[in-house]
This record gives structure tokens, sequence and C-alpha cells, in this order.
């Protein structure tokens, strides 16, 4: 069961501004859902201006998340406001549960895609990137594997972002240092996913060379371009030469 709120604010440019500017948007999404059987609840606060995140609340930790730390320098947030509103939910909830006799959310399975954050060298630190998509509910774990061995340090998530389609997206960063051969996956579990869990592999491997047919040709075709210079200049060469003769013997 889930209950989700969403507030937007266009920011528009004062009446008397003679060339209206783009709007922003400020955007506050609050979200509350109860899982079974496990009765296990959660809560989500999150702001966003032109759909960029600037925190979120953790429900469970009671506290702010910066999408980057700067942002505290400049502004502040009052974290009890976002768990009263979510407390509101909460009983909102409850109460819909009990008109609507309990009916159960659909589960709409993800997608997943993996990928370098930049390009890769084999030895040059990077960062893999798990885009998990398109979800609902809101309740996924994402699992890294290297060589069949999970792996957990340094890695990090963002939270759950909204989609205009009311399903769900998330990242999932892994520090990595490439090396030939090196096997990654990324494990998506979910109730929408049929066999409980889906995985997205990623293979380390260095960037194609040039074949060596290919560098045949480009030398080929290089030397063939050569021959034809030399030869049109040579060519050139005994007009001009002609032409000389000629105003000579007139």
């Amino acid at each position: 069961h889930q209950l989700r709120r969403s507030e937007s604010v266009p920011l528009l440019p004062p009446p008397l501004s003679p060339t209206p500017a783009v709007e922003d948007t400020l955007v506050e999404l609050d979200f509350f859902q109860e899982s079974f059987p496990s009765e296990k609840k959660s809560g989500e606060f999150l702001l966003e201006f032109d759909n960029e995140e600037i925190l979120h609340v953790d429900w469970e930790k009671k506290q702010n998340v910066w999408r980057l730390p700067d942002f505290q320098r400049f502004t502040s947030f009052e974290v009890q406001g976002a768990l009263a509103n979510i407390a509101v939910m909460k009983n909102n909830m409850e109460v819909l549960m009990k008109r609507s006799n309990r009916t159960r959310a659909l589960n709409v399975a993800p997608s997943a895609t993996v990928y370098p954050e930049n390009a890769v060298e084999l030895g040059d630190p990077n960062v893999l990137i798990c885009f998990v998509d398109r979800f609902s509910p809101p309740v996924l774990n994402v699992t890294w594997l290297k060589n069949n061995e999970v792996v957990s340090e340094g890695v990090e998530e963002t939270d759950f972002y909204p989609s205009v389609d009311n399903t769900f997206r998330k990242f999932s960063y892994l520090p990595f240092v490439p090396e030939q051969g090196d096997i990654y996956v990324c494990q998506v579990e979910h109730w929408g996913i049929p066999e409980g869990k889906m995985e997205k592999i990623w293979v380390s491997k260095a960037p194609s060379p040039i074949p060596e047919t290919m560098e045949n040709v480009l030398c080929a075709l290089g030397l063939a371009f050569g021959m034809l210079g030399i030869i049109a200049g040579t060519i050139l060469f005994f007009k001009a030469m002609r032409m000389n003769d000629r105003r000579g013997f007139m």
C-alpha cells in the first residue's frame, strides 16, 4: 500500500519583466508505504529544483540527506516539518486501506542499465553506474558483484526518484579500477520481477585497437593518394614546360 503527494511550484519572473524568462520549478514529494506481509513501513520527503534533487529526508534515521553537501552552506531545512508531513500521510493511508479493503498496489518490474561514468582505460579509476528505471513500488535492492564476489566498499545510491508515470527510478554507483577480464554484475531484486531478481553484466576490457587489415587499407590508401599526387605534379610540370617552349618559339 502506498500514498504519494507531489506539489510543483513554478518560479515565475516579475510581472513587469519585459521578456519572461524560462520558468524554474520547485517540486516537493511526500511518500509513505507499508509492505505486507512484513508490515515494514517506509517514507520519503524529497525536494527537487528543475528535476535535480536538492535533498531528501531519511525517514528511518530522521535526518536530512543533501544531494551535494555544499548546499548546506547556502540554505537549511527543518527535518521535523518533513517528518510531520509523512506522519499525516501515514494516518491518511491507514484510513484509505480500511476503505479499500486493503487492496494492494500493483508491482511494476524495473529495467536496468550498467555503464561506466568515463571512457574506460585499464588501470585508471572509474565509476560503474547501475540505472534502475520504471518500477513500482519503491522497494528495491541493488547488489554489486565482481567476478562472482559481492562488493560493497564505496558503493553509493540515490533515493527513489519519482517519474511522471507514477513509477520510480534509482542510481547505484560503484567505484572501481578496470582490469582486463573482470566481470561486474548489477543484481536488482524487486517484487515485480517474475524470478525475483535480474542481473546486468558489464565486462572490463581494453578499448578495441584498429584491426591490422584496417591499418593495411589505410596505408594503401595513403600510398595511392601519394602516388596520384606525384603523377599529377609531374604532368602539370611538363605541361608548363611545353607552354613555355611554344611561347619562346612564337
